[in-house]
């Protein structure tokens, strides 16, 4: 059943045992979980079925720190979330991203990727995936990885028709949970306001907030201030460890050919180190995205690169007396080590038209993303050379040291943390089944539980938890 307003809902006397809050990859897919285990559940949408400024003004926010997308362009406020600006690129993390890593404070997982694997299966299916092929090496230090390219899955189209035709699943559009009330052990209730105006209270048995990277934070920061820590008693992460996958281009790469690698449906290749080098450059988790550079501008680059490399010259030489035809751009994306100073507070100054604050996002790059992208570049040239399948040359301005360029893609659009998983109530938000510590009825859904952000894109593995997650509900959940 979907309906428009919750005037209309509450019309319908259904009544839930589970109350979710959001409509995008995670909200719809615990939903579908729950209502195929027959326990009935209401997904309030804050938005509409499509998209309209009015909703989205809701996210407007600013930024202190380094430069970064306006918030309320960097994700989407109506049925499906931000699915619908969702480009489709697929991987799950890597199961080293789930352990910790000596170098890298407060990094580590208290699950493991065994532990979301029996759901990846359920995971194609829902987002239209092949099977992953495995990692190929092609180095001690690097492998070829595969990311797939779905269909961009838009979550409040494929399964509009699903959820209306439903018994147990409600969706109701242009619904907004301002705040939840807690007494410190569970959610007592939820005020809500639709289609522009005040629409009282609501209560339900469990709370599952999946409103995204950046509004999971806002609702349950706001939430607690307002009930005097009642909804998050253990609060002192909350809001931090907040990341992203800074995204530029950061070389350029010669290659003897092309075909050496194996390359996608667009004719892209994608590359990643092994744990071992990352543990002896002490770097993060990278990927290397591989696009091939059109004939024309070869000539350029040969010429840059015999001037700013000469040793290559040789090389390349030698490729043009064999018909060297090949070049590509090397962009790089790359995982974010959490800190506790990137975060999301609540502004002191500006409020929506419901009357909560906005958010205040405070993030940086640290000096060991800096390394990540510089080192991680020199292993993949270092790993061409030993091959003899091609050169590459380091940006100017990551080579010299000089400010990262604020004319490319900055980030991947992947809000990560903010309610991380965890067993320390002093550095995590959730426990190893997504329940806010300390809470018997409040669970966290969506990439905001993300201990680490690897290097891929986080759709994948938000599906897979939000899968492992209904299915934990659905066990423990009487209907």
């Amino acid at each position: 059943m979907i309906f428009d307003s919750y005037e209309a809902y509450r019309a319908s006397d259904f009544k839930p045992r589970v109350c979710i809050l959001g409509s995008g990859p995670a909200g719809t897919t615990i939903a579908r979980k729950l209502g195929a285990a027959g326990i009935p559940v209401v997904v309030l949408e804050a938005g509409a079925r499509e998209f309209s400024d009015e909703s989205q003004d809701f996210y407007r926010g600013t930024t202190v720190g380094d430069p970064y997308f306006d918030l309320d362009i960097t994700r989407l406020r109506f049925m499906g979330g931000s699915s619908n600006h969702w480009a489709g690129w697929c991987r799950v993390l890597d199961s080293q991203d789930f352990e910790p890593k000596a170098w890298a404070p407060d990094t580590g997982w208290p699950i493991s990727r065994a532990d979301i694997e029996p759901y990846l299966s359920e995971v194609h299916d829902i987002l239209e995936l092949p099977d992953f092929r495995p990692d190929v090496p092609i180095s001690d230090d690097i492998r070829w990885v595969q990311l797939i390219k779905s269909p961009a899955v838009r979550f409040g189209e494929k399964f509009a028709d699903e959820l209306d035709r439903s018994k147990t699943i409600a969706v109701v559009l242009n619904t907004y949970a301002t705040e939840l009330a807690g007494d410190g052990k569970r959610v007592t209730g939820a005020r809500l306001w639709s289609n522009g105006q005040d629409a009282g209270s609501f209560s339900a048995d469990y709370f599952i907030v999946c409103t995204g990277g950046l509004e999971n934070s806002r609702l349950l920061l706001w939430s607690n201030q307002r009930s005097n820590g009642g909804v998050v008693p253990n609060a002192t992460a909350l809001g931090r460890y907040w990341m992203e996958h800074p995204t530029f281009e950061g070389g350029n790469a010669i290659l003897a050919d092309y075909s050496e690698f194996e390359v996608d449906a667009v004719n892209e290749a994608f590359f990643s180190p092994t744990l071992a080098a990352m543990e002896r450059l002490q770097i993060m988790n990278f990927g290397i995205r591989l696009i091939e550079t059109p004939y024309a501008g070869v000539k350029s680059l040969i010429a840059d690169l015999a001037c700013t490399a000469p040793d290559a010259a040789e090389w390349v030489a030698y490729q043009l007396s064999q018909n060297l035809r090949c070049a590509a751009q090397l962009y790089v994306a790359w995982e974010q080590a959490p800190l506790a100073s990137n975060r999301i507070e609540l502004s002191k100054t500006d409020v929506d038209h419901a009357g909560v604050p906005r958010i205040e996002l405070h993030w940086k790059k640290s000096p060991l993303e800096r390394r990540t992208i510089l080192e991680g570049l020199k292993l993949f040239g270092t790993t061409l050379i030993e091959k003899d399948l091609g050169r590459v040359r380091i940006m100017d301005w990551l080579a010299k040291s000089q400010d990262y360029p604020t004319d490319e893609e900055l980030a991947g659009h992947h809000h990560m943390g903010g309610t991380r998983m965890g067993t320390d109530v002093t550095k995590s938000v959730v426990d190893a089944n997504c329940k806010v510590h300390g809470m018997d009825n409040l669970y966290v859904g969506g990439s905001s539980v993300f201990c680490t952000s690897g290097e891929c894109n986080p759709t994948t593995t938000i599906t897979a938890l939000a899968c492992r997650l209904g299915d934990h509900l659905s066990k423990i959940i009487t209907v």
